[in-house]
C-alpha cells in the first residue's frame, strides 16, 4: 500500500520523500469501466478545503478513513460488513482505484468514497482535525532496502498529522507482515504522545479485518503478520 511520506510544516516547500512510485500499470476494461461509471458516483476531487463528511455521504456516522488500499478487496468487504459507519478510502494507484469502484458498484456501497490522491495532502488539506472514527493502514509498502527506509509511510511526522485527524478515543489500525517495519512502526506509534497502544506490544487480529488470499497464503508458508491498534487520547 502506497502513499507520500509527511514532511514536517517548514519542508513543506520542498519536494517530500514519497514512499510510492507512480508505475503505469495495467487498467483492465472492468476497470477502465468502473473508473468512468463508479468516479461520479463514488469519488471525492482532491481539493484544499476542508470535506464535509456528513455532506458527504448524505448522513451523520462515523467515518473511518483507510490509506492505500491496493486493490479494495478488504475495503470493499469491511463497508459491505459495517453499513452503518462511512469509509472514505485514499490510493494513488489507478488500477486499485479501478478494481475497488467495479466493487463497490457490485455491492451497492453506499457507505464508500473514494479519493485518489497522495495521503499526505488529503490528510493535510480535506479531513478535518479530530473528525475520524478510525484509520486502517493495512500492509502499507515495506520499502525492505535499507537505503528506501526514508520512503516508509508510517513515519513520525506522518503518524502526527494522522493522529490529529482522529476524534478522542479513535482508532489507528496498522497491519504489516514485514517484522522489522512492525518493530519500526510500535516504537514510532509508542512515541508518539496523542495515542496510546491497546496492547501490551501488538494486538490480536480485529474480527472486523478480513484476511485476504494474499494473507492467508503467507501464513500457510509460515509468514508472520502484525496487527497494531492504538487509540487517540484524550476520550
Amino acid at each position: 500500500m502506497t502513499e507520500a511520506d509527511a514532511p514536517t510544516e517548514d519542508q513543506s516547500r520542498r519536494r517530500p520523500v514519497r514512499s510510492f512510485v507512480l508505475r503505469q500499470g495495467r487498467v483492465s476494461p472492468a476497470q477502465a469501466r468502473a473508473l468512468n461509471e463508479g468516479m461520479p458516483r463514488f469519488g471525492v476531487p482532491y481539493g484544499e478545503a476542508l470535506l464535509d463528511l456528513p455532506a458527504l455521504f448524505g448522513r451523520q456516522a462515523p467515518t473511518i478513513l483507510e490509506i492505500g488500499f491496493g486493490m479494495g478487496e478488504t475495503t470493499a468487504r469491511i463497508a459491505a460488513a459495517h453499513p452503518e459507519q462511512n469509509f472514505l478510502g485514499v490510493e494513488v494507484h489507478t488500477p486499485g482505484v479501478g478494481a475497488l469502484l467495479k466493487r463497490a458498484s457490485e455491492l451497492g456501497l453506499a457507505n464508500l468514497r473514494v479519493v485518489q490522491h497522495d495521503a499526505v495532502e488529503v490528510l493535510r488539506h480535506m479531513i478535518a482535525p479530530g473528525s475520524l472514527a478510525a484509520a486502517h493502514v493495512f500492509f502499507p509498502d515495506p520499502w525492505p532496502k535499507k537505503r528506501h527506509h526514508k520512503r516508509r509511510l508510517l513515519q513520525a511526522a506522518f503518524v502526527h498529522l494522522l493522529a490529529e485527524r482522529l476524534a478522542p478515543d479513535a482508532y489507528l489500525h496498522v497491519a504489516t507482515d514485514w517484522q522489522d517495519y512492525a518493530q519500526e512502526i510500535l516504537a514510532t506509534l509508542n512515541a508518539e504522545a496523542l495515542l496510546i497502544n491497546t496492547a501490551p506490544d501488538f494486538a490480536p487480529r480485529p474480527e472486523y479485518r478480513p484476511l485476504t488470499k494474499f494473507e492467508q497464503r503467507g501464513l500457510a508458508l509460515g509468514h508472520g503478520v502484525w496487527d497494531l491498534v492504538f487509540r487517540r487520547t484524550g476520550g
